[in-house]
């Protein structure tokens, strides 16, 4: 059963009212065929209407569905022979950051991403993509790996952010995710990074530091999340009066199209009308187009062409306009 989101409500009554049509005419030999094709037509440009004037809250609703692919799904839909590689050679394993060899598209990749997981059990097996410091040690061993073999990296960023919890602290949560970054900066093999849901705060940026940034249409990257942001500036909490984090959402600029504008990203992947949950098929072949495309721009790149490429681009962040 399709997840409707607060805003997708008169879709939903719409959408709803076709399912039962078809049951009436498949159940009783009714023919409402005619009527069923009005309403398809009608909630089509509906959906199409809604998501073409999406706030930035709304994104972020969107950004965090449920049914939104993520990175096992990617996996599925984008690579084969992938081969996933565990533990960080010095804690343990952390399933919230999966990776490994992988062919895609007839050549041979390194992907590296954040898993949420599709249902609860999932979802708690990987710690609803919140990674431990052993996650983004591991993502630099598979970063080191690549490098020897002079493989592209592909990094899937959805994260709400690195866990805060206090084993993740005591084991050094801060160092590794400066870690992690620092060895993106420094790869010698092309690095591209797509944001396909969530690129929440130094734990999206650990693995999104590369020579490409693309972005998901619907998908959101910031520093912290609205909710957060509110609590900061507003001093608003979750059941405390009117929630605020619509406001820090818009305030923030945390859409693809805003990370554009400012050089935080290099591309906007274009999503199937609905959000990519609605066709996921579709989304993956629309997310492995632009990465095929960055990696034949930077193959032919030496590991100093690389780093200097990177280093460049970053260094450009906010500096526009300036004399």
């Amino acid at each position: 059963m399709r997840t409707y989101l607060e805003f997708e409500k008169p879709i939903a009554e719409l959408e709803g009212r076709i399912e039962d049509l078809k049951k009436v005419d498949s159940e009783a030999g009714v023919q409402v065929k005619d009527e069923i094709e009005k309403l398809q037509v009608k909630a089509d440009q509906l959906l199409a209407d809604t998501y073409s004037k999406l706030t930035r809250w709304q994104k972020t609703q969107v950004a965090r569905h449920g049914s939104r692919p993520h990175f096992s799904d990617y996996v599925r839909l984008l690579v084969e022979d992938f081969t996933p590689l565990a533990g960080d050679r010095s804690f343990g394993e952390d399933l919230a950051i999966v990776g490994g060899p992988a062919r895609f598209r007839g050549r041979s990749i390194m992907l590296i991403g954040h898993e949420k997981g599709a249902d609860t059990a999932s979802r708690i097996k990987h710690n609803f993509g919140m990674a431990n410091p052993e996650g983004y040690r591991k993502a630099v061993r598979l970063m080191d790996m690549a490098e020897r073999f002079s493989l592209p990296v592909v990094t899937i960023v959805d994260t709400p952010g690195a866990f805060p919890g206090r084993g993740a602290e005591e084991r050094g949560q801060a160092e590794a995710i400066a870690a992690c970054t620092d060895r993106c900066l420094s790869l010698g093999a092309p690095l591209i990074s797509v944001i396909v849901g969530e690129g929440g705060s130094g734990g999206a940026v650990a693995l999104a530091s590369g020579n490409k940034v693309l972005m998901l249409e619907h998908a959101v990257y910031s520093v912290i999340t609205p909710e957060g942001c509110a609590s900061i500036l507003w001093k608003d909490a979750a059941g405390k009066g009117e929630s605020k984090a619509p406001d820090a959402a818009e305030a923030m600029k945390i859409a693809a199209e805003d990370l554009l504008g400012l050089g935080v990203i290099d591309g906007v992947v274009p999503e199937p009308v609905g959000g990519a949950h609605r066709n996921p098929e579709l989304a993956a072949e629309r997310l492995g187009d632009a990465v095929e495309a960055a990696i034949h721009e930077l193959e032919h790149m030496s590991a100093e062409e690389l780093r200097a490429h990177r280093r460049q681009k970053f260094m450009a962040i906010g500096r526009a306009g300036l004399a």
